[in-house]
């Protein structure tokens, strides 16, 4: 199906009025439905929904007066016509998808709005690969708002990107016609001291009327948590527990409580609203980030809506967080979020407001899916070389650039080793006395050794420490050029003849995941598109993803999602403890840290 351009309400508005009078027919008019109302919070039987232009024209008992002998008819059969659910927070890049296939893959899941911060392609791209990803949502037709990225790098001093964000860059981009705010903060140590180039990447967004995206990721909520909110940010989604909710919407911020592939962060915060009986208009549901493999075949946010019910959230309290909520937050509140008059004509049919089947999706009032199957084109943008040319790693590795070398004359030695937590982002900073073996520290039992291997600027440099965790046996090695957020390489493994081969194979393929066990390649995701994305169907992308989890167990990993777990790895704003380019880094502190420490 064609994708017809959406008329801005002013264009729209003579012939919405006529048709809502009965002057003028609607293009298409649902009937029979239950209006789920989420300004009221009312089930409302019985219902039709005129629309116009890609518009909500009228909604009302009986919308006869606006069919005329064009008009297409759907019969709604006494179910439910939900707005279009929203991801108030998510990063495309995350779904290892460009954004047309993340629509495409999304659309039938009932996901019509999404607000997304490409801060994953700013650190490789800069704001070309910005601009890029901008452009690509803009064909799309369901609603993809893009937040400019703000912190690349995320933690000046402590990381080494390929390009810089800058507040000018800020102040340029907050004029695209995409632009809807400013993406998470999450240098918050920065906002916290007053750091002149974070508060003016603020202030050019303030001063363009837009949202200020949060991410506090510390566990204090004295007065640093107060600075923080002082500085702007108006959301957060990296709380975890219920205190963290209440904390966050007691200071007039939104709540973002995110279900990813690997963040559980819903049932632990939703008691603010069904138990302790806080306000649920500053609460927003969200993802964050979502594999292919979770998108194909689990859902988008119609599997967060389920998850929030199923927690205790009252259903229509749950579509709030998912529709008006969010829309309310970006100001988008007479565009999107509910079914009511001028809004865009987005709307999901569904037999049953628990489970959540989306049978019949509609964006811009055109069928966009039917029955889990697309039914609309998803336009994708011609990517460049420079785009797909990004692994650069100066000289080809091998087993000795993954070397720790051990203090002279010790037999065993302290470590310093990230612990990997499952179902959170967080990492715990653990030690481990470790054997000494021809003068180089070795892994032992659960700890496995870790690399971080720049690849931006062809450095050949490589960062080694350890990690615990994953459960990993036998000579293996796993790599990722996903590694947030800096997006050098993250090789993971028990052997280094293992980590050479599977760091090599990215740089062949320009990038993607690779397993490796025993000298032979298990799993490959290729992700060519800045090494992050694949604009290959998801249903590919996702079939390779599964390989690739099948790949980690039979290497001996059980955690859940641990992909999601080893793309982190470097991500230096998160504590506790984190690789990257200039070492090991304590995010408490933010500091660098030795790897090794001497015995007591």
């Amino acid at each position: 199906m064609e994708i017809v351009p959406l008329p801005s309400w002013p264009d729209s508005a003579y012939r919405l009025i006529a048709v809502a009078a009965g002057r003028d027919a609607a293009d298409m008019v649902i009937r029979g439905g239950v209006w789920v109302n989420v300004h009221s919070r009312e089930l409302l039987p019985d219902h039709d929904i005129a629309i116009a232009e890609g518009r909500i024209a009228f909604v009302g008992p009986d919308a006869r007066h606006c069919i005329g002998p064009n008009t297409e008819t759907i019969e709604a059969r006494g179910r439910y016509m939900i707005p279009g659910l929203c991801d108030g927070h998510m990063h495309i890049e995350s779904g290892m998808l460009t954004p047309a296939e993340f629509a495409r893959a999304v659309i039938p899941h009932g996901t019509t709005s999404m607000f997304t911060d490409p801060h994953e392609i700013a650190n490789v791209l800069g704001l070309d690969g910005v601009r890029m990803m901008h452009d690509e949502a803009m064909m799309q037709p369901v609603n993809i708002f893009t937040q400019m990225p703000s912190c690349a790098p995320s933690a000046p001093g402590l990381e080494t990107t390929g390009y810089e964000i800058t507040p000018e860059d800020v102040a340029e981009a907050m004029h695209w016609p995409g632009i809807i705010g400013l993406g998470e903060m999450m240098n918050f140590p920065g906002v916290i001291n007053g750091d002149a180039k974070m508060l003016a990447e603020i202030a050019a967004t303030q001063n363009a009327g837009k949202v200020v995206g949060g991410h506090y990721a510390s566990p204090e909520l004295g007065s640093d948590f107060s600075a923080y909110v002082a500085g702007g940010p108006a959301d957060d989604h990296e709380g975890t527990c219920e205190e963290d909710a209440i904390a966050r919407v007691r200071q007039g911020m939104r709540m973002m409580m995110r279900l990813g592939s690997a963040w559980y962060d819903v049932e632990s915060q939703v008691t603010a609203v069904t138990e302790k009986g806080l306000d649920p208009r500053s609460f927003i549901l969200c993802t964050d980030d979502c594999h292919s493999g979770t998108l194909v075949n689990e859902g988008h946010m119609n599997r967060v809506v389920r998850h929030a019910i199923a927690c205790g959230c009252d259903p229509l309290v749950a579509i709030q967080m998912a529709t008006i909520n969010p829309a309310t937050h970006f100001g988008l509140e007479r565009e999107i979020g509910s079914i009511t008059p001028g809004r865009r004509a987005d709307v999901i049919l569904s037999s049953d407001l628990t489970k959540l089947p989306i049978e019949t999706v509609i964006a811009r009032g055109q069928i966009v899916a039917q029955d889990g199957a697309i039914a609309v084109d998803c336009p994708h943008l011609d990517w460049p070389g420079s785009a797909r040319n990004t692994v650069h790693l100066g000289h080809r590795l091998t087993s000795s650039d993954f070397e720790i070398a051990a203090p002279i004359g010790a037999n065993r030695v302290k470590a310093n080793v990230i612990g990997v937590v499952e179902n959170q982002a967080p990492t715990k900073a653990l030690k481990a006395e470790l054997p000494i073996i021809e003068g180089l520290v070795e892994g032992e039992n659960e700890v496995c050794q870790i690399a971080l291997v720049e690849r931006h600027r062809a450095t050949g440099g490589v960062t080694n420490a350890f990690v615990s965790g994953f459960g990993y046996q036998g000579k293996m090695a796993m790599a990722s050029t996903v590694a947030h957020d800096s997006h050098h390489m993250i090789v993971v493994g028990t052997d280094r003849k293992q980590m050479a081969m599977a760091a090599n194979r990215l740089a062949e393929v320009g990038g993607g995941i690779t397993i490796f066990r025993d000298g032979q390649e298990l799993a490959l995701v290729e992700l060519p598109v800045a090494g992050l994305m694949s604009d290959s169907p998801a249903a590919e992308v996702a079939a390779k993803a599964e390989n690739m989890v099948a790949a980690m167990q039979a290497c001996g990993c059980r955690l859940n999602n641990a992909y999601m777990q080893h793309s982190l790895l470097a991500l230096v704003v998160i504590p506790e403890l984190r690789i990257s380019d200039i070492g090991l880094v304590d995010v408490r502190t933010f500091e660098k840290i030795d790897l090794l420490e001497p015995l007591a």
